[in-house]
């Protein structure tokens, strides 16, 4: 019994821990209660040194001390407070007027909300409950169908976990490794992508069962003009002068050898510009040259993209780390919030508690990762999953296809969190070892992680909406319009697979040095000195 405890211990303490949280014990209690008993008793086996624990506090202090984790509680922030500013309500309500027309155009509209609100929050509770509150009863009350209604607010709420700035791809980052910055450039194509697939998905319930997403009726569209016409062809015109000067712009600096990145950050900047300018023009001098629905659109949209430059921008252009990014966020929500009057202490304690909270339960949970590491690695755990999954037929592909069927599964009963602190790190170095590109490895996680948030019946976005839909959406409803979403997340993991260019083309790639052409000059003797001037 006690050979057979010896040779298995690494495996026995992974079923323990998989025991406990399925029992339901709290996450970070239940890691590190294993990770000392499971000491303790490696320790007893003489399979551990009893200097073992005295790693714990630099571990703990080297997790209290990561700048990058700090960016957390600054997105959060961020996002419970642009929650409560209205920001969400005007998109909704503006976006919505603008696609009401056409079957799906509410769909339409919230899939558009969601993914901005994903690249000025990067928190999906505060998405699915603004979206859900608002957007639900409309829906139902023009006759959309519930599942469908349900599905695409909680699917679209979702996208907050793969669009920059996620807090999914802040923490794989960490536990990868690797650049936060270099994750969301990587992130950027697949999380577009995604959303049209979703906006595909839409587009084919209309075409197929347009019952089940009917146009908003005539005298439901408030935004149009005297004579009653929607004003959508001044608000076509504006958007063509406003694309073109930004692809002359995108031109003309591309010539100058502008990396990717500037060039479409700056490019949208100067296109939004082009667009403010002229709406301000004709609202200042009653030149009537925009329609209402042009001039809506284009000062809803200003706040939100400003937020986007204002946190992506500068991370993207090399100008703030995603931590100093967060925090010009949080103080950027704050100015949107002041200026809407919405700003209160009452607003401030209440995001303040929620982000405290939050924070403190992935730093928990984190540090419970900490010790169970450290003890599952002192007892070679590392090297069991390695020999595990490194020798599995198929070579990367089959350890891709594995560890995603792994995490597929693991996402019906854990949470993203879970998955980020207790997986990842275990299969990070197999995944180097076999020549994977971390990067596009955390992408690929990340997508796959984002079904978590929808996993009937565990699924904390499905959690979210139940919270703040009407009783008359069963709840039967919210799992069966999830549905199509999961499926299409995995149709994109497989994409990204295939197509693993859209991850990796976007990032900078490291200069090559061929060492057997390298020339080496040496100065001759007589060479001056060279002078050093210290001032």
């Amino acid at each position: 019994m006690m050979e057979f405890l010896i040779a298995n211990l690494a495996p026995i303490m992974f079923l323990a821990m998989v025991g406990f949280l399925l029992v339901g014990f709290p996450v970070a209690f239940s890691l590190g209660a294993c990770g000392i008993v499971f000491g303790l008793i490696g320790i007893e086996l003489n399979l551990l040194s009893p200097s073992l624990f005295q790693a714990l506090p630099d571990r703990i202090w080297g997790t209290m001390s990561n700048d990058t984790l700090l960016a957390i509680p600054f997105f959060t922030f961020m996002g419970l407070i642009l929650e409560r500013s209205g920001m969400a309500e005007d998109l909704l309500d503006t976006i919505g007027q603008l696609f009401g027309p056409v079957r799906g155009g509410l769909a339409f509209a919230i899939i558009f909300v969601g993914a901005m609100l994903a690249a000025t929050t990067g928190v999906v509770a505060a998405s699915v409950i603004s979206m859900g509150l608002i957007s639900l009863p409309i829906m139902m009350r023009y006759g959309y169908d519930n599942r469908i209604a349900s599905g695409v607010i909680a699917a679209s709420g979702t996208l907050a976990q793969i669009i920059p700035p996620s807090l999914v791809l802040i923490i794989m980052a960490d536990q990868l490794g690797r650049s936060v910055g270099d994750m969301y450039t990587g992130a950027f194509v697949p999380a577009i992508i995604l959303t049209l697939f979703y906006v595909l998905f839409i587009v084919g319930v209309a075409v197929f069962k347009p019952q089940w997403v009917p146009a908003l009726p005539k005298e439901a569209r408030t935004i149009r003009e005297a004579n009653g016409d929607a004003g959508l062809r001044s608000l076509g015109v504006l958007t063509v002068l406003s694309v073109g000067c930004a692809v002359y712009y995108a031109r003309f600096i591309a010539a100058a050898d502008t990396a990717t990145d500037e060039l479409i950050v700056v490019s949208m900047c100067v296109g939004l510009a082009v667009a403010f300018v002229i709406a301000s023009l004709d609202s200042l001098l009653k030149l009537s040259l925009l329609s209402n629905i042009a001039r809506k659109v284009t000062f809803v949209l200003i706040p939100p993209l400003a937020l986007i430059f204002l946190v992506l921008g500068t991370i993207f252009l090399g100008i703030a780390t995603p931590t100093e990014g967060g925090a010009m966020g949080a103080t950027g929500a704050l100015v949107m919030a002041l200026m809407r009057k919405r700003l209160s202490m009452k607003l401030l304690k209440q995001a303040m508690e929620n982000t405290t909270n939050l924070t403190a339960f992935v730093v928990f949970i984190l540090l419970g990762a900490r010790i169970f590491s450290l003890t599952f690695y002192g007892v070679d755990g590392h090297k069991w999953v390695e020999h595990l999954l490194s020798d599995l037929p198929g070579g990367q592909l089959g350890f891709l296809i594995v560890v995603n069927l792994l995490i597929f599964g693991l996402a019906f009963f854990l949470d993203f969190f879970e998955l980020a602190f207790i997986v990842v790190p275990l299969l990070a170095p197999v995944a180097e070892k076999l020549g994977i590109d971390l990067i596009w490895f955390g992408v690929l996680l990340g997508i796959n992680m984002q079904t978590s948030f929808m996993h009937p019946p565990f699924g904390f976005a499905l959690f979210y909406l139940r919270s703040v839909a009407p009783k008359q959406v069963k709840t039967t409803e919210i799992y069966w319009g999830a549905v199509p979403y999961v499926i299409i997340q995995c149709i994109m993991v497989g994409v990204v697979i295939v197509f693993p260019g859209l991850v990796t083309d976007s990032l900078t790639k490291d200069v090559v040095v061929d060492t057997e052409n390298v020339e080496i000059l040496i100065a001759p003797e007589d060479a001056p000195e060279p002078v050093l001037n210290y001032k």
